[in-house]
């Protein structure tokens, strides 16, 4: 059970963010990535559709023998988390609490912005985790739905991202807040340019909370992989390998081999 892999799963190629983290803290560990990049953003569908496509990439995932599943992908970890929690016999740790927990350590003000998708801001999941914690938190909300497919082009910086930058945090930047959580896990990769932008205000990115969880609880339950070896990675996708390889290697800054395209549907 200790040698079996994590698996980490998101809507495309942001979900990257945390196994680079998972893996930095956990090398000894296999990590096993689903990207469901043929349906790519999640955050503009509805709520029932968030379920059925995370009900599906994690049973792809626990049909290869995963020991722990993390779901890298705010928009299903706002909806759809505690269903997978109840259909999946292995643990599941999503990404607000660990962001929410950071953001709240950082803040001097109390005053916290939370930037994501469509999905994840209409399902208020950050703002109530952020209350149930510190009740007298001021919270402002944005949701920036062009985020995702600049970084699934790979425009991540420049004159293009600048603008849509400034265009979703125009507002946030003169609203008090001293802390902004990056509530989606493709937005670290626009980091440079939100930060250049909202200068003097902390960003949060959940990744390395995340990793920290995983490994406090793979410690918990007595699941630490204890091999020397290095951990095996395998990736697969749903659409375009050529593509994810080549953002996902820009990001990781190391070459990725085994990657594999599926289908979700045959897999059934």
């Amino acid at each position: 059970m200790q040698e079996k892999p994590i698996g980490i799963f998101d809507s495309g190629i942001g979900g990257l963010t945390v196994l680079k983290e998972i893996a930095k803290l956990l090398p000894n560990e296999n990590l096993m990535y689903l990207g469901d990049t043929a349906r790519v953003p999640y955050g503009i569908r509805s709520a029932e559709t968030v379920i059925k496509y995370s009900l599906e990439c994690a049973s792809f995932l626990f049909k290869k023998e995963i020991k722990m599943l993390v779901v890298a992908c705010n928009t299903s970890s706002s909806v759809s988390l505690e269903i997978l929690r109840e259909k999946l016999p292995v643990p599941v740790i999503g990404v607000i609490e660990p962001g929410v927990r950071a953001a709240l350590k950082v803040t001097k003000n109390g005053k916290i912005g939370i930037i994501g998708t469509e999905a994840t801001i209409q399902s208020e999941a950050y703002p109530k985790k952020i209350k149930t914690l510190k009740p007298d938190t001021e919270v402002i909300s944005k949701a920036c739905p062009l985020f995702v497919p600049l970084v699934e082009e790979g425009i991540l910086e420049g004159s293009i991202a600048e603008l849509v930058v400034e265009k979703y945090l125009k507002d946030l930047k003169h609203s008090g807040i001293d802390t902004l959580i990056l509530g989606c896990t493709h937005y670290p990769l626009l980091k440079k340019t939100i930060q250049k932008y909202m200068e003097g205000i902390r960003l949060v990115d959940s990744a390395q909370e995340i990793a920290l969880e995983v490994k406090n609880l793979l410690i918990h339950q007595e699941l630490i992989n204890k091999s020397s070896e290095h951990g095996l990675k395998t990736f697969y996708v749903t659409d375009s390998p050529e593509r994810f390889k080549k953002i996902g290697e820009i990001f990781l800054n190391y070459e990725i081999n085994n990657i594999f395209k599926v289908s979700l549907e045959e897999e059934k």
